[in-house]
């Protein structure tokens, strides 16, 4: 995660933070920090309503930054912003789904808390809590091949028989691998909570 942050670091001290330079920036930005943008895409996505995935995240946090709606600001790592764009773009669906639900069911469905509450962004110490957890889990499995597999389904959202199809996995292997993380995740006082 420190090279992570150094090398974005590197990128703003050495462009001027116009639109043109902030779209050289995105297109020179190494193969490593792409699959990190799309971890992090995939991570704020999680469950959004309506169909929108990680890919729209990504691509309308880009697109903002690109047409100067969303400035980058010469002090922020890319990435680092980038990863607040497509954050604040879904906290903008979720406000809006609730909105549109309120309104749908009427009192039937009015909240029991506050309205301001209900909209709110999650808190920053859960969400630093989950980045943790993801990076310890990604530092515990870097090299196990079927344990990716697994992980990489269930950030899709697979089920374990669509995870086994995709990657040519068969249910014995799943299941082992799966026993396997467990016992490692619980040696290592992480939960577990998927089938």
């Amino acid at each position: 995660m420190e090279r992570f942050t150094e090398r974005s670091a590197k990128i703003a001290e050495t462009v001027d933070h116009t639109t043109v330079d902030a779209a050289r920036a995105i297109h020179v930005l190494p193969d490593t920090d792409l699959i990190r943008l799309k971890a992090l895409a995939r991570l704020w996505s999680r469950g959004l309503p309506g169909g929108i995935g990680w890919a729209d995240v990504l691509n309308e946090a880009i697109v903002r930054v690109l047409d100067g709606s969303r400035p980058w600001p010469r002090h922020v790592p890319l990435l680092a912003f980038l990863s607040g764009v497509m954050r604040s773009i879904c906290d903008d669906f979720w406000r809006k789904a609730r909105r549109e639900l309120l309104v749908r069911n009427g009192d039937q469905c009015a909240p029991r808390v506050p309205a301001e509450e209900a909209t709110a962004a999650p808190d920053p110490e859960r969400t630093l809590a989950a980045a943790q957890a993801l990076a310890e889990v990604d530092r515990l499995f870097a090299s196990d091949a079927g344990a990716l597999k697994i992980i990489a389904g269930l950030a899709e959202g697979l089920t374990p028989g669509e995870i086994c199809r995709t990657y040519g996995m068969t249910e014995l292997e799943y299941d082992t691998t799966r026993k396997r993380m467990r016992r490692k995740l619980l040696r290592h006082d992480l939960a577990w909570r998927r089938p």
